[in-house]
């Protein structure tokens, strides 16, 4: 082997120089051949630009290729109608589609999106009017219903209502002098056994009704509403007096003990109106007041009075069994009702 005077192969040093000299020769080529590859490639990039665009109107003619299998189809011209983007004669587009309002088909929602179903809880006051102010005093009162709404305007509340009364303190007068009357067959000290010192009492109405509700005016966040009402009415009335008695423990305590007690069943009717208050649009609760006149027709009963307890009729009725002595609770009733609460 043929040596270099540094002692390196002679055959070394000639592939090193052939390999630079090819190396020279392909980036000329390289440099030469590239201005006609780039001038070529952006011919075609223009011709795609400005190639007319295809005409989907008449695309039944056109047929496309696959290279999967190599056979050519036509399009069906029923597809290309679908795909035409037709104008008219003006050259606007088509008119756009009218949607209306969202309609729902779920049993909990009506087609205008309100819901089907709702409840109600309310509590508040109550303020007897024309003869029963005669009787009674205001006091308080609660309600609790179930709504069936048609539509987001009306609807119709199952409702249970309960007001309570007081008695004014010309009823307890009247009461104390008719369960302390004396007849003239009884001695006196003996009716002074049986003398009643502190009598008290209370009413209250029970009912059931169903409530037709009409939304009148619905602002968001406050409405307007109008309310009726017709039911079964049950009234109670309660005469009572302290008593005194030893409880489980062995106190003495004192409690009020029933010694008279009235009923009446009768149809009833409410009507009035009311406000809402909701917090939120998107809210399905919402808070409201209102304000009811209820009429209650009672049947009248016969009992005795403080007029007409020495009348002959009262003394006849009095020596008789089953003596009502508060024929008041058998009187037409008419009172206002005031109650506050939430609907949902």
């Amino acid at each position: 082997m043929l040596m270099n005077e540094s002692g390196t192969p002679r055959h070394w040093n000639f592939n090193f120089t052939c390999l630079c000299r090819i190396s020279v020769i392909a980036l000329f080529v390289g440099a030469c051949t590239f201005p006609a590859n780039a001038q070529q490639a952006n011919g075609q990039l223009l011709a795609l630009v400005t190639e007319k665009p295809l005409d989907l109107a008449s695309a039944a003619g056109v047929s496309y290729s696959s290279s999967a299998s190599g056979v050519s189809s036509p399009v069906n011209a029923a597809d290309a109608d679908h795909l035409s983007l037709a104008v008219d004669a003006a050259g606007q587009p088509p008119p756009r589609r009218r949607y209306g309002r969202p309609r729902y088909n779920d049993n909990n929602h009506n087609a205008d999106g309100s819901a089907k179903y709702g409840f109600v809880l309310g509590a508040g006051m109550t303020a007897p009017i024309g003869n029963t102010y005669r009787y009674m005093n205001t006091y308080y009162g609660a309600q609790a219903g179930v709504a069936r709404n048609f539509n987001k305007n009306f609807g119709v509340v199952a409702q249970f209502d309960y007001d309570a009364f007081g008695f004014n303190a010309r009823t307890l007068t009247n009461q104390k002098a008719l369960y302390n009357y004396c007849p003239t067959t009884v001695s006196p000290a003996l009716c002074a056994q049986y003398t009643i010192t502190n009598l008290d009492g209370n009413s209250h109405i029970w009912s059931f009704s169903l409530n037709p509700i009409y939304q009148l005016y619905d602002g968001r966040p406050v409405g307007i509403y109008v309310v009726g009402g017709v039911g079964f009415f049950h009234k109670v009335a309660n005469f009572t007096v302290p008593q005194t008695g030893v409880n489980i423990y062995g106190y003495q305590v004192t409690q009020n003990t029933n010694i008279d007690h009235y009923t009446s069943n009768a149809p009833g009717f409410s009507g009035g109106f009311g406000l809402t208050y909701k917090a939120s649009r998107f809210s399905s609760e919402h808070l409201f007041v209102e304000a009811r006149y209820v009429l209650i027709e009672n049947s009248q009963r016969f009992g005795l009075t403080a007029s007409n307890i020495n009348t002959t009729a009262g003394q006849k009725y009095y020596n008789s069994n089953g003596t009502n002595f508060y024929p008041a609770n058998s009187n037409r009733t008419t009172y206002l009702a005031y109650k506050a609460g939430v609907r949902f």
